[in-house]
């Protein structure tokens, strides 16, 4: 992967409606940063930040079955949450696959490009 691609990445998980504001502007921040000499700290942070926000399947899991759910989605909208999570549980799924989690996971996998 190259870094043109994972900056695409950054941008789609950023648009994600799933993903919080903390991450949104970290990404931003990055973005910001390229090409000058604050890319690396920038970098180092949104990588850090990505690693704070990701939900694993095991914290999915229970999230899905809760009231809070229920409340966000609706009862048939997380009952179909709560399916979707417990299949990604059942299938060894490590990480979340929603539009924010999804490409994290590929960011975190290619983290040294933005490192480097």
């Amino acid at each position: 992967m190259d870094k043109q691609t994972l900056i695409e990445k950054l941008q789609a998980m950023a648009s994600a409606p799933s993903c919080c504001a903390e991450l949104k502007a970290a990404v931003q921040a990055y973005l910001d940063a390229l090409g000058t000499a604050d890319e690396k700290v920038a970098a180092q942070n949104l990588i850090a930040e990505i690693e704070e926000d990701i939900t694993t399947v095991d914290d999915l899991v229970p999230f899905a079955h809760s009231e809070i759910a229920v409340q966000i989605f609706g009862a048939e909208g997380a009952k179909k949450f709560a399916a979707h999570a417990d299949e990604l549980k059942a299938s060894g799924a490590k990480y979340c696959d929603c539009g924010a989690c999804a490409p994290a996971v590929e960011i975190l996998a290619n983290k040294d490009i933005l490192l480097g």
